[in-house]
């Protein structure tokens, strides 16, 4: 009888220790609900149109020859007329770089259409560019600059590439209108619930987006277009704040 009543006592025992450990567990779980509802996280942004400041634009000029001293002494009368006429178009001399010789070989093809070892030419060529804040004088000039090849030369000019040099210091202000945005996001999303916004608590900027004027392309990676002279610079970040 004794020993029924101590098995009575501990089956009490086990009985009571599981309903305390239940009774913690339910109220663990109700914290981390509460903690985790004490704050909200959204994402703002920010856009604004900016103008580039500075341009880029590069042409190539070559000259196929069987003699290498030859094409050699052609391309350097060929770089004398490019600069010419890039100085008469008013690029100052500071602003135009010539690049390096680059040398190709064309090879003799046989009767069964493979190449062979004898050489038929060597292709000569080199690249001009010019960079100034003059932007619309380089986009003039990019236009313009095929009249070259009523001159002899074997000319190819390419697009400008336009650049904003002030990016740095607006991205920190983007971020900062950004962050602005997201917190007027939270505060209209907890007033709608009866509550408000307190402390930021972090913050994780996301990529930015320079895009071409009116263009509605986004990429996971970041947009940086140097195509377009007009461009869009888009900030986000995502925020989360305390709710009291």
């Amino acid at each position: 009888m004794e020993n029924r009543n101590s098995w009575y006592v501990w089956v009490a025992l086990i009985l009571a220790l599981g309903l305390i450990v239940s009774s913690s567990i339910v109220t663990w779980g109700l914290l981390r609900v509460k903690a985790a509802g004490n704050t909200i996280t959204v994402t703002g942004s920010a856009k604004k149109e900016i103008v580039s400041d500075l341009a880029v634009w590069t042409g190539n000029f070559s000259v196929r020859t069987k003699d290498l001293k030859t094409g050699y002494n052609q391309l350097k009368v060929n770089e004398a007329t490019v600069k010419k006429y890039l100085m008469e178009q008013g690029i100052p001399e500071k602003d135009i770089e010539f690049s390096s010789i680059n040398t190709g070989i064309n090879y003799v093809i046989g009767p069964s259409g493979q190449y062979t070892s004898e050489i038929e030419s060597y292709v000569l060529n080199e690249e001009v560019k010019v960079q100034s804040k003059d932007v619309q004088k380089i986009k003039q000039l990019a236009l313009q600059a095929t009249d070259l090849m009523n001159q002899g030369l074997e000319f190819q000019s390419y697009p400008p590439q336009y650049f904003y040099t002030k990016l740095p210091e607006l991205k920190v202000k983007m971020l900062s209108l950004a962050t602005q945005d997201a917190k007027r996001r939270a505060e209209e999303i907890a007033g709608n619930a009866g509550s408000k916004v307190g402390a930021l608590r972090s913050a994780r900027m996301g990529v930015f987006q320079i895009t071409p004027r009116y263009s509605n392309e986004i990429s996971d990676y970041g947009i940086n277009d140097t195509s377009s002279l007009e461009k869009e610079i888009t900030a986000v970040v995502s925020c989360s704040f305390e709710i009291r």
